[in-house]
């Protein structure tokens, strides 16, 4: 390695040098904020005489290896790409500034639009690709070559290179600052040239370990580098033309860097069987892939890397998928869900090598739609989802695709389960709908309900809340309402039972039930061509028993929609069995009532049954599970597990004995005895009398562990 100090413009000058960005090599990424800053940065060392030149960066380049009859040098760039390409957009802007004031620079600056171009951005007695100084990846290639020549940019010109070039033409033009002032700073601008010998140093070792001022390289860039940079030309371009660049195009440029990253981490949890790795190490994370697959060529790891890329990007961008099977995806997408991408990635792609149905695929997706948004509805904490979606694909039979995707997700307990149709309907008719993210997603799909036709577009209507927001009501809607119209007001506004569309919004405003329901010219919700309105059309009042009714009435249809899997306990059980084993529990999960002697008949059964009310209310959350020996009351994990003994029901309360409040002294520290449940307190629950005082410190159980989680 050679490094030495050099001004920017000899370093380009030269003669026959040409610039090569290889195609391992990112596209060029810098934004108008880099711009700007390269901008003033020239402008300030240009107007302060005392400051002799201005640090860029470096440029790290070898010798393409090459021998060529033409008498071009060409060098392979390893890092300073951003710097050549910006500062060549400015030397272009600045050429077609001077040209059209029609005079030269002033003689002092020595520079003027030949020799701009013939120095620095052309190679002026060659032909074809070898006249260019800097020749760029093949997306931004056309786009730079069309602006050194002054050709039109072309109808797909890379955008980020289109808008730096016109955001310096404007600059130039509108700055009022000489064009010789401009000459003179870029004139002091110094770079580290650093060239590389190809027999000692390695390109791949010295990429990695650059620090540059630039814009940091995405994991994406890193990885694509570290593929192609170590291979032989032909078979560069051939990776690179056949698969990368399409991944890219696919992807888009620049600004969509992020879903390259995403995916390559989606890409890698799938195949190392779930494990989900950091984001800012999917590039480490990638070496140790390919290092723990020597038998793996890169031809072949590139080639099954762009297969799953298809599928992320139909899934992002939301195309190349049956009619169907898109909308789903759609819906999917609307509940922001991303991780379950590994897991839609692996059916997506089962589904193109044949494995599953597009009905199947179909059922899948709704199953996953289903479990995340009635997972939405009850509140339940979303932090496990990515571990859920990341190992599903281990826990199904492809053979029984649909039922096994199924099976897996209905045996999930505590923070992970599938809530049932009873837990749905509780909360769905008590959500604050209004201020929930995706409730024109949920007033859709009611709305739309078995429509296969005419299907309502939502977004051409507003939300109306039947009974007005004004929290200073009419006196009209106090009669309406009742008494107690001020809590009704608080207790439902926002809820499903209050909330329809309509096109008529501020028609509407603070007006009477019956006033909108009669509107003139049938604006009313008695002539609505919407379902959602189709109850509000019979009814003469609106208060909290409609708003309940209604309330029911749609939370019957949420079921419906937001399906839950039908599939009976039998055909359920072997897929518990399988996952109990695959977790090292020899004994099933859920044992009947039956199996426990002293909960058959009389007070103790009578107490458990109180009891366990009492605990699975504390929150929706709360799962109840029967082991061979105790019943145990889960939150993310047990808190309360009940050993059902002759007399009363011995409890285990999990927590540390030091943090319980136990002014009656009921609770044993048992963190040094064996016992069959899980915690450091024991306490004895023997009447209904005390039932109230116990259940205080369950919920203390409760209530620390929810805070340590």
């Amino acid at each position: 390695m050679k490094a030495t100090e050099a001004n920017f413009l000899q370093f380009l000058h030269g003669n026959n040098k040409q610039f090569i960005i290889p195609i391992y090599q990112r596209t060029y990424s810098w934004t108008i904020a880099q711009c700007r800053q390269l901008w003033e940065d020239i402008l300030r060392v240009a107007q302060e005489e005392h400051i002799p030149s201005h640090f860029v960066g470096s440029i790290v380049y070898i010798s393409k290896g090459i021998i060529s009859a033409s008498a071009i040098q060409e060098f392979l760039v390893i890092d300073g790409q951003q710097r050549l390409t910006t500062l060549s957009l400015l030397l272009v802007a600045l050429a077609k500034a001077i040209e059209k004031a029609g005079e030269p620079a002033k003689e002092a600056t020595q520079l003027n639009l030949k020799k701009i171009t013939n120095y620095y951005l052309l190679n002026n007695d060659e032909d074809g690709l070898l006249q260019y100084r800097l020749l760029l990846t093949q997306s931004d290639r056309e786009t730079l070559m069309k602006l050194v020549n002054g050709y039109p940019l072309p109808a797909n010109a890379s955008p980020r290179i289109a808008e730096n070039y016109q955001y310096f033409e404007r600059v130039v033009a509108e700055s009022n600052v000489p064009l010789e002032t401009i000459i003179t700073g870029i004139r002091k601008l110094v770079i580290v040239d650093v060239s590389l010998d190809r027999t000692q140093d390695n390109p791949q070792l010295i990429f990695e370990s650059l620090n540059s001022t630039g814009l940091a390289l995405s994991q994406a860039d890193l990885i694509r580098n570290y593929i192609l940079m170590g291979l032989e030309t032909r078979e560069q371009t051939d990776l690179y033309t056949n698969y990368w660049f399409p991944m890219e195009q696919g992807f888009g440029h620049a600004e969509d860097a992020g879903y390259f990253d995403r995916f390559m981490r989606d890409y890698l949890t799938i195949k190392n069987n779930g494990h989900i790795p950091n984001i800012d190490r999917v590039y480490v994370e990638f070496k140790t892939y390919v290092h723990s697959h020597p038998d793996l060529t890169m031809r072949a790891i590139v080639a099954d890397i762009y297969r799953y890329a298809k599928h992320f990007i139909a899934l992002v961008f939301e195309k190349d998928l049956p009619r169907d099977v898109l909308q789903v995806v759609k819906d999917i997408n609307t509940l922001k869900v991303e991780v379950a991408y590994p897991f839609l990635l692996e059916t997506l792609d089962d589904y193109e090598q044949g494995v599953l149905t597009q009905d199947g695929l179909l059922a899948i997706l709704k199953t996953v739609e289903s479990y995340i948004f009635r997972r939405v509805i009850c509140a339940i904490p979303t932090n496990s989802l990515n571990k859920t979606f990341a190992t599903l694909t281990r826990e199904i039979n492809k053979d029984r695709y649909l039922e096994s995707v199924q099976a897996a997700l209905l045996i999930k307990d505590s923070y992970r389960r599938f809530p049932g149709d009873e837990e749905l309907r509780q909360q769905f008719v008590i959500k604050d709908v209004y201020n929930f993210r995706p409730r024109l997603y949920m007033l859709r799909k009611l709305e739309n309900f078995q429509r296969t036709k005419e299907l309502i577009n939502v977004d051409e209507y507003t939300i109306e809340h039947i009974m007005p927001q004004n929290e200073d009501l009419s006196a009209e809607w106090r009669n309406e309402l009742g008494a107690n119209w001020q809590q009704i007001h608080e207790r439902y506004l926002h809820t499903i039972g209050n909330l329809t569309l309509t096109g008529y919004n501020s028609e509407y405003s603070d007006r009477t039930f019956k006033e909108k329901r009669d509107y003139p010219d049938r604006k009313g919700f008695h002539n609505s061509p919407l379902f959602l309105n189709e109850y509000l059309a019979g009814l003469d009042h609106w208060n909290e028993e409609t708003i309940q009714t209604r309330a029911g009435m749609l939370a019957d249809l949420a079921v419906q929609i937001w399906a839950y899997p039908k599939l009976s306990e039998e055909t359920i059980a072997p897929y518990r069995l399988t996952q109990n084993k695959g977790n090292g529990d020899s004994e099933p999960r859920d044992y009947p009532m039956e199996h426990y002697e002293y909960l058959q008949e009389g007070p103790m059964l009578a107490l458990f049954k109180a009891f366990r009310h009492r605990v699975l209310n504390l929150d929706p959350i709360v799962r109840e599970e029967h082991k061979k020996l105790y019943i145990a009351f889960k939150a993310t994990t047990n808190f309360v597990d009940v050993v059902p003994q002759k007399v009363r029901l011995r409890l285990s309360l999990n927590l540390p004995f030091t943090e319980i409040d136990d002014p009656k002294g009921l609770c044993v520290d048992v963190s040094n005895r064996g016992r069959w449940g899980n915690g450091d307190i024991e306490l004895g629950l023997s009447t209904m009398e005390e039932l109230d005082y116990v259940m205080d410190l369950v919920m203390q159980a409760f209530d620390w562990q929810m805070g340590n989680e």
